[in-house]
């Protein structure tokens, strides 16, 4: 005899300690409480919009938008931590997972998780978006000659901006930037 309860999806949906939606085309489809919470709406208010109401700007979701599709089609999940905006317009650290449910479309429909890391990592210089984008994959660990590649720009407008986020972040050295990025150093 099984004396377990039945598995009700809905329920662990809803009620998952991490942020989670549907989404079709890049728009939220359902979101669950945990990632309504994160990013300060109210129950519902989600559901049906563009993912482009949690970025800071149109220009950084369309741009990421464009960087997920070669990674999903070699990959099938896509994995970054970027800086995304709240309901209030409060800008703080995300870390995002998608998955494909479509192998030949990647933005058909996905199953996208998202986890609030502004307790680990604060934003506390005021950033371009280039430069928001171009911290996000200093912290990766990659060098200006990937993120160039990967982003569109040459390796040496790529040292420009992290020579720019050196100077706000107050860091000598590539490696301090990335630890103060990561919030391991007090600034």
């Amino acid at each position: 005899m099984n004396d377990s309860p039945a598995i009700d999806y809905q329920t662990i949906f809803e009620h998952a300690p991490v942020g989670l939606c549907i989404s079709r085309h890049r728009v939220m489809q359902v979101c669950n409480r945990e990632l309504t919470k994160i990013f300060g709406y109210e129950a519902g208010d989600l559901d049906g919009q563009s993912f482009q109401i949690l970025y800071p700007t149109a220009d950084e979701f369309e741009r990421t938008g464009a960087r997920i599709v070669p990674i999903m089609n070699a990959k099938g999940i896509y994995s970054d931590e970027r800086i995304m905006r709240r309901a209030n317009g409060d800008l703080f650290w995300c870390h995002v997972i998608g998955h494909t449910l479509v192998p030949t479309d990647m933005h058909a429909a996905g199953i996208w998780t998202f986890e609030d890391l502004s307790g680990k990592r604060k934003v506390s210089a005021e950033l371009s978006p280039r430069e928001r984008e171009i911290a996000a994959l200093l912290v990766e660990g990659k060098t200006s000659k990937l993120i160039g590649k990967q982003i569109g720009l040459s390796p040496r407008t790529v040292e420009m901006h992290r020579a720019n986020l050196m100077k706000k972040f107050t860091a000598a050295t590539s490696s301090e930037l990335v630890h103060r990025l990561l919030g391991a150093v007090n600034q």
